[in-house]
């Protein structure tokens, strides 16, 4: 990484090639936006940029082979595993750290406490799992997961702490919400997928459910924890980092771009508006970066001007 970063110091005026830099766009709010600030960002650097539709999951695989440059929303919680195996294979970079403190987990509006005593816990959950349940689900409870394809772990996480739940999973982000609102509005019973940042915490008032503290060998190591047969038996991450990844060759290929790529920093605030601006204000991603640029001129100036 110092290496990197002194290379790219020391060739400050070197020429960016003129290739076309490739960023993935995923499927929610927040990562769309902001990968339109970063593209606007690097095109008034003087790059290129193309916006590309990439999994989730798939795209650190892309990103190790070049076929995408940069990611600019490593969350720990749920990319921590395939973020460091390619850099440890060499083939990404760890380019930047965010303010921004992450935390995806269970979460369930505060009135749910009424009629399940002993919340946050996740045994008090399960103790009262049949007030969640759905005519899809009974007995079990419902467990509204987001879209199969965000790969929560939250089946292995059930049968691990053999919880009374069965997991469901939304079609998208949009869907997710849709049911919290329709849920709050009745005050009915509820326990989602949510995460930090996000627009959700400023409208409704709700907790993350407590699962057993998070440690990395939960994922991979079926002796540690409870269960000493499966994996997945705790909670994520609670105050995850939110990282920038880049190709290899990035620092090299596209020097200024890479200095700009180092210095754009989102906070906890930041991602939470950038969602809010999709999801609630209902502006198309192009829009609601020209909104978040506009808003935040000085700071990404110094950005640009730092990096120059």
């Amino acid at each position: 990484m110092a290496t990197i970063m002194a290379f790219a110091a020391g060739t400050a005026f070197a020429q960016d090639s003129t290739d076309v830099i490739k960023i993935p766009t995923h499927n929610w709010s927040s990562q769309i936006v902001g990968a339109h600030i970063v593209g606007k960002l690097l095109e008034k650097g003087g790059a290129k940029v193309e916006y590309v539709s990439a999994d989730s999951q798939v795209v650190y695989t892309a990103l190790c082979e070049g076929d995408v440059s940069l990611v600019h929303e490593v969350w720990e919680g749920a990319f921590g595993v395939a973020f460091q195996k390619v850099v440890k294979e060499g083939c990404v970079v760890d380019a930047a750290t965010h303010d921004a403190k992450t935390r995806e987990e269970w979460w369930y509006p505060t009135y749910v406490e009424e009629v399940c005593p002993g919340l946050p816990a996740w045994e008090a959950l399960n103790a009262c799992a049949d007030k969640f349940a759905t005519a899809e689900t009974a007995p079990k409870g419902r467990f509204l997961g987001g879209p199969v394809d965000w790969l929560k772990h939250d089946a292995e996480r059930v049968e691990a702490l053999a919880m009374n739940f069965e997991v469901v999973n939304a079609g998208s982000s949009a869907a997710l919400w849709a049911e919290l609102e329709s849920a709050f509005k009745r005050k009915e019973p509820i326990v989602l997928f949510n995460w930090t940042p996000n627009f959700v915490e400023a409208l409704y008032d709700g907790k993350f459910v407590e699962f057993p503290a998070f440690d990395p060998k939960c994922k991979d190591d079926p002796a540690w924890g409870s269960n000493k047969e499966l994996s997945y038996d705790c909670g994520n991450p609670k105050d995850g980092y939110l990282k920038i990844a880049a190709w290899k060759e990035f620092p090299t290929k596209w020097p200024k771009a890479y200095a700009i790529l180092q210095k754009i920093n989102f906070s906890n605030m930041d991602i939470a508006v950038q969602a809010k601006l999709a999801d609630i204000d209902n502006m198309e991603p192009e829009a609601a970066a020209d909104k978040w640029l506009a808003d935040n001129e000085a700071r990404w100036k110094a950005w640009l001007g730092s990096a120059s």
